[in-house]
């Protein structure tokens, strides 16, 4: 086995088929596939299920994939580590950060990070929690600010915050100075997936007192959850108190939940892996940076957290 038969195998899975990895990689299809099934002979098991819709990892072709990305990721890092060693922080870092905190972030954090790390590539990713945090843990992406319900383990954890949550309406919607979970389990509400941390807090919390809700839609995309209040489809109950930071969708109005309920945001690396010294500088940078932006109350519902009581 050679190094380059587990990017050529990383990329088919990411590529979902054989013709369009082969020309993202720039190899003719048959020498691919040819690669891929010495692989497989090598390997005793079959790695990918072909079919004429594509191709798809098999249980032991995902356990490849995994464990070919961290390799890929720690080759890929090496000139830059050897290069930082003889003076200036150099090298690529992907940042991970859930997508109801990126519109009041990532402009200001860029800017940080281009002035005090110059020879540092910031790779930006947001999306809901759940899948940032697996992106960690398989070593996709360096580090991630995700909200946590519960602390999941196999993470280093850097607790940050705790975000009140808030009912998201459309503009014209009547107001209130706050509500209940019973009034807002009356409305019609546009939730997240059953899978995500969000929506797990809210299945809890309404369980607990005995509320049912069923949801007229489901999405874990940020924009849509917004699409659909924004054009009077629904509410939704969100981790944000003020949208006058999100282009298209500054006139949704937010009205906070009594009692109040949080989750809480963290700065998660995996435990598994240590950072390289970009990525520790990076991690430093947005420390500082979070801190000072809740110093500066840049985040409506946001409040400290003592990190010895989570």
């Amino acid at each position: 086995m050679q190094f380059r038969h587990l990017r050529y195998f990383a990329k088919i899975v990411e590529a979902g088929s054989f013709s369009r990895a082969a020309a993202l990689i720039h190899i003719a299809q048959p020498a691919l596939s040819k690669q891929i099934a010495e692989l497989e002979d090598e390997f005793g098991v079959t790695l990918l299920h072909r079919s004429a819709r594509g191709v798809t990892p098999t249980v032991a072709g995902e356990v490849l994939y995994q464990e070919a990305l961290k390799l890929i990721r720690q080759v890929d890092d090496l000139p830059a580590i050897v290069r930082s060693s003889q003076g200036d922080v150099q090298g690529v870092v992907s940042f991970g950060m859930a997508s109801t905190m990126a519109p009041a972030l990532t402009g200001k954090m860029l800017e940080i990070c281009r002035n005090t790390l110059p020879k540092v590539t910031l790779r930006f990713v947001t999306g809901d929690s759940l899948t940032l945090r697996d992106k960690v843990a398989s070593r996709a992406i360096d580090l991630a600010i995700v909200f946590e319900d519960n602390q999941e383990s196999g993470f280093t954890r850097e607790v940050l915050f705790r975000q009140r949550l808030y009912l998201a309406s459309p503009k014209g919607a009547p107001r209130a100075k706050s509500m209940t979970l019973q009034e807002i389990g009356k409305l019609p509400l546009v939730l997240p997936s059953p899978s995500n941390v969000l929506r797990r807090l809210l299945d809890r919390v309404f369980a607990e007192r005995h509320i049912v809700v069923e949801p007229i839609a489901e999405s874990d995309l940020f924009d849509v959850m917004l699409s659909a209040v924004e054009t009077g489809l629904g509410h939704a109950i969100l981790p944000k108190g003020d949208f006058s930071d999100v282009a298209g969708h500054q006139d949704i109005a937010t009205t906070p939940i009594e009692p109040p309920v949080y989750l809480t945001a963290c700065l998660i690396t995996s435990q598994d892996a240590p950072l390289t010294q970009a990525a520790l500088a990076i991690e430093a940078s947005l420390l500082t940076f979070i801190r000072g932006q809740l110093e500066e109350t840049s985040f409506k519902g946001a409040e400290w957290v003592d990190p010895g009581h989570p």
